[in-house]
């Protein structure tokens, strides 16, 4: 597929700069950022596998370090939901002032702890048109659940009991659109034949569903 923006990027948040790889195909109309769990990053080959597919399907992503090398260095910043929220929503921020990403809207996809911090920046920025889960943990965000607008999917692997529970106490809390989808024979990291597929294929429905634009003849 042709990329009209393929780059890597120094996104600076805050004090500190946080490096990314922004990909935008010619014809994109929204951008999907990536919110990685603890001890995960831009690198992470799962979250790399979503995001070739959701290429395919004509979006944008933006796979980034929520942590420079040094802070990754502290296992407790990879658990700092606060920080990594603030982390977020400011590469948003950074990516809204892009000229690349003009007129795209935007949506997260999370992983893990991740997903958290991903549901705690939708809580707050209202350009956050659709979220994905991928075996989350939203009992992370318990406390601000209640104000996540955006249209939400929570994917779960129907073998993550401990998780599957999690996700549907929070799925009872998010007030918005939402859905659970329980992936049967997949574990917390979908590493089983087949499950990154279908958890690539749930993901770009919801998006399709939610993040193009709909036109009006």
């Amino acid at each position: 597929m042709e990329m009209r923006f393929h780059k890597e990027m120094n996104i600076p948040v805050g004090h500190v700069v946080l490096k990314g790889v922004l990909t935008i195909p010619v014809n994109a109309k929204a951008i999907v950022l990536f919110s990685h769990g603890s001890g995960s990053s831009r690198l992470s080959k799962r979250n790399q596998q979503v995001a070739r597919y959701l290429q395919g399907k004509n979006f944008g992503t933006l796979l980034f370090d929520l942590l420079t090398e040094e802070e990754d260095q502290y296992s407790f910043n990879r658990f700092d939901i606060n920080l990594l929220t603030k982390r977020l929503a400011g590469a948003t921020e950074w990516l809204e002032r892009l000229p690349a990403a003009k007129n795209c809207r935007i949506g997260y996809f999370g992983a893990s702890s991740g997903a958290a911090s991903a549901l705690k920046a939708a809580a707050v920025l209202s350009c956050i048109d659709a979220v994905v889960s991928r075996g989350g943990r939203p009992d992370l965000a318990m406390d601000i659940l209640s104000k996540v607008d955006a249209p939400t999917l929570l994917i779960v692997g129907s073998l993550d009991i401990e998780v599957l529970q999690m996700n549907q106490e929070a799925f009872k809390k998010l007030p918005g659109k939402k859905e659970l989808e329980i992936v049967t024979g997949a574990g917390h990291l979908f590493e089983e034949p087949g499950k990154m597929e279908i958890v690539c294929e749930l993901a770009a429905e919801w998006f399709e569903k939610f993040l193009v634009p709909v036109h009006v003849f």
